[in-house]
């Protein structure tokens, strides 16, 4: 994708959307990938209100333990308070502090995730064994696994709109800096996702939770304080997949039913999309089941197979060549993900719903 954004000489495929009009014509090209861009961006937000509201919660309950409980509700709408403000910015460029606040935050909780599972050490009675006691529930388990993967590179969603903030030349095009941009963010990725995979299910074993932080319960201030970095980083990540959406939507009451643009078209339309967010992140606060089902049925077509298909359209590469090879087993896969993750995930948030009471 990064490679395709300025693959047509004077001109940038700013969003998502365009390059797929460009390799799929004007009409199509926006029925294959808006839609899809829509779930992605709308299912991250909603999995993000999540999040955000767990983490507050476990902030809450960590540093006040003798406290009375707060349901999980409130906490959500206390983290959507924040988005209530920081939606009125404008667009990428004026997000961009929140943004790098977000990324450090994401590698120093990561780091307190497993530093503190080391200090913990290895469970007593910890086991290793598949959590789910029939084959069946083993195999669903596993697809629903592949979403939570697919749902963790969903950053290729903005790739297009973010290098469009990047300044560009024929002499230094904004593929140059985009890629060591590119390179350095899975590098970050690697250095968070592995070590607390490995020393949390070490430590833990199956019977680690959805959020790591949230079976760790001491030093109670690092916990506090991790939390408080998960918070952070949804705040910044929620941001950057919800302007996407800002974008479409004042796009569409501007042109299409003729709203006079300006601050309280802004203020309205946003902070409606916040509150759709809320709402529905307080109705079905299911975190592994929403994942797997989102990261699947959305991510897959948008994140695996829909930029290779375009990449095949446009490039047209020599039949069994390398470059087609790569992207067909790509295409493939990602199918495969598409169909099988939704099937996992819609699992998990069944026998999730079973024992949840609404607004809780």
């Amino acid at each position: 994708m990064v490679e395709m954004h300025e693959m047509v000489p004077g001109k940038r495929f700013d969003r998502y959307h365009e390059l797929g009009q460009h390799a799929f014509g004007e009409r199509l090209g926006l029925y294959i990938v808006v839609p899809q861009q829509l779930i992605v961006e709308v299912g991250v937000c909603i999995v993000y209100m999540v999040t955000g509201g767990k983490s507050l919660k476990k902030f809450h309950d960590t540093v006040c333990t003798d406290c009375k409980n707060i349901k999980l509700t409130y906490f959500i709408m206390i983290f959507a308070s924040v988005h209530f403000v920081l939606s009125q910015l404008p667009n990428l460029n004026s997000i961009s502090g929140v943004s790098l606040a977000a990324a450090v935050m994401s590698l120093s909780y990561s780091t307190i995730a497993w530093g503190a599972s080391v200090d913990k050490g290895k469970q007593e009675g910890v086991e290793y064994g598949y959590r789910a006691p029939t084959t069946a529930g083993t195999v669903l388990g596993f697809f629903g696994a592949l979403g939570d993967v697919a749902f963790a590179y969903a950053g290729h969603n903005v790739v297009l709109e973010i290098q469009a903030t990047i300044p560009s030349t024929p002499e230094k095009p904004s593929k140059k800096p985009m890629w060591r941009g590119v390179v350095v963010a899975y590098i970050i990725v690697a250095l968070c996702y592995f070590p607390v995979a490995l020393v949390g299910y070490w430590a833990f074993g199956n019977a680690v939770q959805d959020n790591v932080l949230i079976s760790l319960e001491k030093p109670r201030w690092l916990i506090a304080m991790a939390n408080m970095m998960v918070v952070v980083h949804v705040i910044g990540s929620y941001q950057i997949y919800a302007m996407p959406v800002f974008d479409m939507l004042e796009t569409l009451l501007v042109k299409k039913l003729h709203f006079p643009p300006g601050f309280a078209l802004r203020l309205i339309a946003r902070s409606t999309y916040v509150a759709i967010t809320m709402f529905l992140g307080m109705t079905f606060p299911f975190f592994s089941g929403l994942l797997g089902f989102f990261g699947g049925f959305a991510f897959a077509p948008t994140t695996y197979f829909l930029p290779c298909v375009m990449w095949l359209s446009i490039y047209k590469p020599r039949k069994f060549s390398l470059s087609w090879i790569t992207n067909w087993i790509c295409i493939i896969l990602g199918l495969l993900l598409m169909i099988l993750s939704p099937i996992g995930g819609l699992r998990q948030i069944i026998i999730d719903a079973k024992t949840y009471k609404f607004y809780s």
